[in-house]
């Protein structure tokens, strides 16, 4: 009876552990270094994800924030994300905006910003999201970049 239960329980584990990765669409998140203000820590992540429609090749570029409260209380934080492509002049184009109640000491995260689709033109140019936090009537922190190439096999 006991193994039957031990050999039950091994076979739902790998179960678990292989549905995650059955999904060939999932794209991976890549974060960027780790900013803070006021006791709020964000790191800007990136996710990008290739696909096609006819003939013409797209990539969906998606903004993520991992946020940390080092504080004693939950606070509600605010956060931006960016967009800049390689190659297309200095331009940011503001990507998306939000705001979160993260709880005291505590990390929420990833959280999706917003998304872009982009058709891939130039092959492996450069995506770079770059993303701030503040926490409600607080000072925004310094900026937390991740990149990608756009649109890399």
């Amino acid at each position: 009876m006991r193994l039957r239960q031990t050999a039950a329980l091994i076979a739902a584990t790998a179960l678990v552990v292989l549905i995650p990765t059955a999904d060939a669409h999932a794209a991976a998140i890549a974060c960027g270094g780790s900013v803070s203000t006021q006791g709020i820590a964000a790191n800007g992540c990136i996710s990008a994800e290739k696909f096609k429609e006819g003939k013409v090749f797209f990539r969906d570029i998606k903004a993520h924030t991992v946020i940390t409260n080092t504080r004693a209380h939950a606070s509600y934080v605010e956060y931006e994300a960016f967009l800049h492509v390689a190659g297309d002049g200095d331009d940011w184009m503001k990507m998306g905006s939000g705001r979160t109640l993260v709880q005291r000491r505590s990390t929420v995260g990833p959280i999706e910003i917003a998304s872009s689709t982009r058709v891939c033109f130039a092959v492996n140019a450069k995506i770079t999201v770059r993303v701030h936090v503040r926490p409600a009537a607080g000072a925004w922190s310094n900026w937390s970049s991740a990149a990608t190439s756009q649109c890399q096999t």
